[in-house]
């Protein structure tokens, strides 16, 4: 369990922020002059030629002699953001409440804001990612495996972006492991904006983390950065539905160059959104079916009940034969013709219950596809 939170010392916060925050002063020159200097204080009280002598490099040694532009205001800002809610904190690289899992990583981010339940950050935890535009197939099972590994006590580190990743989140929100979101802006504003109302939720019974500092738009080159940190966070990563210019496949790279498990989900042959996942499975990433699949490489010995029994009709309580025919793909009205061997207009009709009843929702280009675990 994670103590108390850092009681900030307002000159030792700027002190922080000024080496994180500097432009021209990267993550691994600021980590080298820590090193060297043991603390941010002693690192600006030194002088250019000696921080020269450390990074090798006159910019970041120059950049930091003096406070960069609007300093004083993100100071102002962070501070009062901090003190503003009880469940907001700012975690160093020198904090014992760090995660451990990303100390464990190449390039640890030096600062992190947070907001929520900061126990999550040493919990047991696995990431899922994939599209932002998913098919109603890959947005159930982010929902059902996200919902299945918080129930077994594992938190879902995923990066609050439309599509997996929320329906990820969702599903972990409902059970004890709950959900860490890493977001690639500062934490005074949501994006993408869709997602305000489960931002707040994740805040309030999960985790939401930031390497960046408060006023920080989502600026492209954020989120590959913001990546590196689901990754790092987890013990493994799951990849549901990713094209294969997917940003997942950035995150799925950075697990295995970590030490981490890679795991992805695999779909129809025919569907370009699930070729990424294909191709992680030809390099190695484990083929997942079940949530038992993930525990077997992760947690040997556990074992958990997932239902994945397809939708019964309501009236028998038996596999309605249309469902079956469905299978888990997008299909069209004429392969249903084939597969069945019933008209038309009888197909039409009960596809139209179907949909109604929740089990298949309807497509673009008169394609039909079934809503479920498969």
């Amino acid at each position: 369990m994670t103590g108390p939170a850092r009681a900030w010392d307002r000159d030792e916060l700027a002190a922080w922020l000024r080496l994180a925050c500097t432009p021209g002063v990267g993550r691994e020159s600021a980590r080298r002059l820590l090193a060297a200097f043991g603390a941010p204080e002693a690192v600006l009280r030194a002088s250019s030629a000696a921080r020269r002598d450390v990074v090798m490099a006159a910019g970041p040694a120059k950049a930091l002699a003096t406070a960069p532009e609007g300093f004083d205001a993100l100071l102002e800002r962070t501070w009062s953001w901090l003190h503003r809610q009880a469940s907001r904190a700012i975690v160093a690289l020198d904090d014992p409440a760090y995660p451990g899992a990303l100390l464990q990583t190449a390039d640890p981010p030096l600062l992190l804001h947070v907001a929520g339940r900061r126990e999550l950050l040493s919990a047991p935890a696995l990431a899922i990612v994939g599209s932002r535009n998913p098919t109603p197939h890959g947005r159930t099972q982010a929902t059902a495996f996200g919902r299945a590994l918080s129930e077994a006590g594992w938190c879902v580190v995923s990066g609050l972006a439309l599509g997996i990743d929320g329906a990820a989140h969702a599903g972990a929100l409902d059970g004890p492991g709950s959900t860490i979101a890493v977001v690639g802006t500062g934490l005074d504003s949501t994006y993408p904006r869709q997602h305000t109302e489960l931002a707040d939720r994740i805040a309030r019974e999960g985790l939401i983390v930031s390497e960046y500092s408060l006023g920080m738009p989502p600026l492209a080159a954020n989120f590959p950065a913001r990546n590196r940190l689901i990754a790092g966070l987890s013990r493994g990563t799951l990849v549901v539905e990713a094209a294969l210019q997917s940003g997942s496949l950035i995150t799925a790279r950075l697990a295995a160059e970590a030490g981490r498990e890679v795991f992805a989900m695999p779909g129809s042959v025919n569907s370009p959104q699930v070729r990424g996942c294909h191709a992680l499975i030809k390099q190695g990433a484990k083929l997942v079916e079940t949530v038992q699949d993930i525990f077997d490489e992760l947690s040997p010995g556990t074992s958990i009940a997932v239902a994945q029994s397809p939708a019964p009709t309501a009236a028998t309580g038996r596999t309605d034969p249309l469902l079956e025919a469905l299978g888990y793909d997008p299909v069209g009205l004429d392969e249903l013709v084939n597969r069945t061997g019933r008209a038309p207009a009888d197909l039409n009709a009960r596809l139209l219950e179907l949909e109604l009843e929740g089990h298949i929702v309807r497509l673009p280009g008169q394609l039909f596809q079934r809503v479920g675990q498969a």
